[in-house]
């Protein structure tokens, strides 16, 4: 799989489709970027080409923990220089929950690499600002202070990372645990500062300023509730709204893989989406 060196860090990633315009698409959580293979492949048949890509710290991406801002801004930074080292620029941006989170900040910081935004599964809300930092953070706070780096290599998130690029071991071990707990306490405040706004870690002003054409298709469990994607299609001047044939349910979280019933709607929506939207931005001419 290729390797592209982004600000001192391997990141692993793969093009789908042969031509046609870019499109860029985030997988949620820290989760690699295969959840979003079949997705892409619906995607590529339409006419594009497809950068998917593991973010820093995910998948088999090397991992690095140099900076000092929220994640989700060093994974918007470091998309936007891999996208212009493929010659991809400006794509249509798309993320599912912490990927759109990213989209929406790769948006406001690099407006002119954005054809359009497309977001799937839009996070906010009380309930996914108290389950996301301990999710992200306080559980890897705890293993450190506990057991060191080998009781933060042995958690699950942290073994699927060795076991994608076993590189990442010998990373995290040489790492001081101590350095660790204060890179991840830090991590932590900067997301809980952003964790309480409808669509987390972005203002409602920062949504309004956004100016690029958009479609928002809601989530439906409680870390993703349809509810936060009204909002953000709300706060999106001029963006649509598809709605998914499906239910809100009280649950804390659906993989994205129960999803694939859905999975030709939400590709036929973004391709009907960027076909009529393609022309009107800035750069938009086919690549």
């Amino acid at each position: 799989m290729p390797i592209e060196n982004i600000r001192g860090v391997n990141i692993t990633y793969q093009v789908i489709g042969e031509r046609g315009p870019w499109i860029a698409l985030i997988t949620g959580g820290r989760r690699a970027h295969n959840e979003f293979i079949p997705l892409a492949k619906k995607l590529a048949a339409g006419g594009y080409r497809v950068l998917l890509h593991d973010r820093r710290n995910t998948g088999a991406s090397e991992i690095m923990l140099d900076r000092d801002e929220v994640e989700e801004i060093t994974w918007a930074d470091d998309l936007d220089i891999l996208l212009k080292k493929l010659g991809a620029s400006p794509a249509f941006i798309s993320g599912s929950s912490s990927g759109a989170r990213t989209s929406i900040l790769f948006t406001l910081r690099h407006p002119d690499s954005v054809r359009g935004l497309m977001l799937l599964r839009v996070t906010g809300g009380k309930f996914a600002a108290e389950r996301l930092p301990e999710n992200y953070y306080k559980q890897f706070i705890r293993a450190a202070e506990a057991g060191g780096m080998a009781a933060v290599c042995a958690t699950e998130e942290y073994q699927q990372r060795i076991a994608a690029n076993a590189k990442n071991q010998a990373t995290l071990m040489a790492m001081d645990a101590k350095d660790y707990i204060a890179k991840m306490k830090r991590w932590c405040e900067l997301f809980e500062a952003g964790a309480h706004y409808p669509v987390m870690g972005v203002t409602p002003e920062q949504m309004a300023s956004i100016k690029v054409p958009a479609v928002v298709i809601p989530g439906n469990d409680l870390t993703h509730a349809s509810a936060n994607g009204v909002i953000a299609h709300q706060q999106l001047k001029g963006s649509e709204l598809h709605r998914l044939p499906i239910e809100d349910q009280d649950v804390a979280l659906i993989p994205y893989g129960d999803w694939e019933p859905y999975e030709q709607e939400i590709a036929d929506t973004f391709l009907d989406f960027m076909r009529r939207n393609g022309a009107q931005t800035k750069g938009a001419a086919a690549s």
